[in-house]
């Protein structure tokens, strides 16, 4: 009966008038499908769906993406039934829609058998070849690197035949599509006729329209993986220097946002001889998007040259754009730049990249210092973190006071890996201050953040120095005034019970909690259950009997039903004898 009713309700709500509502519905077809069986599901449910089809974009959109989930259901072998209600969204208007049912569409086409394959997909690739409107043409490319394996000669004549129609197609969006989609096609094509698809090649890089050049950038990696090396330097090089100094900024950045796979591909002679002016013309390249997408790809680039290349040619453009106008780019810089640390090893790197690192940990942006701070632990590896120390203190402590908030959450998950590196002696004479204040930061998720942070603390300190340095100062908020003082007090002993052992627990943390029950905020009350919770794991039988028990029995007749309710879980919680 509950089932039952689970399923009404879901199909109430594919009924809705909110749109959103049926949208999230739509997320729960497997739902409904296991419950009704696999019978049921074909003769009532699919045909449902299907009268679903002339719903708003955010719907059709959630129906393309989980209508494939309907497979565990029915099973593989009425597929057929899937590919009706997913065809009409192939032809969707809204692109995101047809995306969603290309995707669909391809992961059921990796569980057709060829025969299927053949008997279902192959005709659907006609039919949306055949239309008369651009959109089912638009999903088509895509598509046919699923098919093409698993069909015969004739119809890879034909699929063949239909991939240059769509390259030269007169729809920029279809040419679109082909380009996209030609590096996936490239890896499922016979070698005697990767001729034929160069031409194909070609032509997408030739297109008059940027957006379909710029998907051409995917292919030439494909291709690279099909062709011998010399032709890959006498076919592909020249293609992939005129992408990345194309006219138009968005090849450009597609060319040096793939930099890496690019360069791989034609091999690390070539990068070595061809590339590097190239990559040097794309850290300098006058938009900042196609600057910082270069930033990105230094250390994966620098991977395939010398030592002495990198010092030459590649920091010199490296090291200017520490000054570049673009936040942006400082910021894509200051996170890649540090990988550089371990390929030149200690000497070079305090030669050459220590002033660099300096100077973008001082940066007046808080994303550049949060990245260098976050890729701290490369450069300590190779020349220890003491010599950013002097830098590193104000950057944290700027960081910590930043007025947006989810800065000071990101500066706090930094925390113990800094506190690893640098020591104890420097922790608790820089950095401890920050991490009590941060326990009484206006926003809830700061404190819920630093009260794990304080846990982690241990786990790198030892629960000795817990005892001495941290826990005291954290229980001087147990009585404040100020109930989030004390609820913040609650956090940290839920997260310092799991570290500190039975006997700090027992000694040091439960008479601080149990002298809470009778707090006069309700909010503190159900917050002691819920740590009295976490305690009964860490303590003692006799403990949990003799202290935690009856404060429990106390909280069990609160006046508050959400502290009645906790308290409830926490008896629940407690082991049997």
């Amino acid at each position: 009966a509950e089932d039952n009713n689970t399923i009404q309700l879901i199909i109430n709500q594919l009924k809705h008038d909110d749109c959103q509502v049926r949208a999230t519905a739509m997320e729960k077809l497997k739902v409904i499908g296991v419950a009704l069986g696999p019978d049921r599901t074909k003769s009532d449910f699919i045909p449902f769906l299907k009268e679903c089809l002339d719903d708003e974009d955010v719907v059709l959109e959630a129906l393309a993406k989980n209508i494939v989930n309907l497979v565990d259901v029915i099973g593989i072998d009425t597929c057929e039934l899937l590919i009706s209600i997913i065809e009409p969204l192939l032809g969707a208007e809204q692109s995101k829609v047809r995306d969603q049912a290309v995707e669909s569409c391809t992961s059921l086409g990796k569980e057709m058998s060829p025969e299927q394959i053949q008997q279902h997909f192959y005709p659907l690739l006609s039919r949306l070849h055949s239309s008369c409107w651009y959109t089912p043409q638009i999903s088509l490319a895509p598509l046919i690197s699923v098919v093409y394996p698993h069909v015969d000669n004739e119809k890879k004549g034909e699929l063949r035949t239909v991939y240059q129609k769509l390259v030269a197609a007169e729809t920029p969006l279809i040419r679109r599509s082909a380009s996209a989609s030609l590096g996936n096609f490239v890896l499922v094509l016979e070698d005697e006729f990767l001729p034929g698809v160069m031409e194909l090649f070609k032509s997408v890089t030739e297109d008059d329209q940027d957006f379909v050049r710029f998907m051409a950038v995917g292919s030439c990696v494909s291709l690279c993986s099909r062709l011998s090396p010399e032709q890959v330097k006498e076919r592909i090089l020249p293609v992939t220097k005129k992408l990345a100094t194309d006219n138009a900024w968005r090849v450009r950045y597609m060319a040096a946002d793939r930099f890496c796979d690019l360069s791989k591909g034609l091999g690390e002679e070539i990068a070595k001889a061809e590339m590097i002016d190239i990559f040097v013309q794309l850290l300098q390249d006058r938009e900042g998007e196609v600057r910082s997408a270069a930033c990105s790809q230094i250390t994966g680039f620098c991977n395939l040259l010398t030592e002495e290349i990198i010092i030459k040619s590649i920091l010199p453009p490296v090291s200017e754009l520490a000054n570049d106008v673009d936040e942006s780019v400082r910021a894509s810089l200051a996170g890649d730049v540090m990988g550089l640390a371990p390929l030149l090893g200690k000497e070079k790197t305090l030669e050459h990249l220590l002033s660099l690192f300096l100077k973008l940990l001082s940066d007046e942006f808080y994303e550049v210092r949060l990245s260098v701070i976050s890729k701290l632990n490369g450069i300590n590896q190779v020349v220890g973190i003491e010599l950013l120390s002097d830098s590193l203190l104000p950057a944290i402590t700027q960081l910590a006071e930043e007025k947006q908030w989810r800065v000071r959450l990101a500066i706090i998950n930094f925390i113990p890996l800094l506190a690893k590196q640098l020591g104890v002696e420097f922790f608790d004479d820089k950095l401890a201050t920050l991490c009590l204040n941060w326990l009484v930061d206006p926003v809830y998720s700061i404190r819920e953040a630093a009260s794990k942070n304080i846990k982690e603390l241990i786990e790198v300190f030892g629960s000795e120095w817990a005892k001495s340095s941290i826990i005291p100062k954290v229980l001087e908020f147990c009585n404040h005034q100020n109930y989030l003082y004390r609820g913040t007090t609650l956090l940290s002993i839920t997260a310092l019970s799991t570290v500190v052992g039975t006997e700090i627990v027992e000694s040091t943390l439960l008479p601080l909690v149990l002298n809470m029950v009778s707090d006069n905020v309700p909010n503190i009350r159900f917050k002691v259950a819920k740590t009295l919770q976490i305690m009964i794991n860490h303590v003692s039988s006799t403990t949990i009997h003799s202290k935690i028990v009856p404060a429990l029995e106390t909280l069990l007749t609160d006046d508050d039903k959400d502290v009645r309710y906790y308290a409830n879980q926490a008896i629940k919680s407690i082991p049997s004898e």
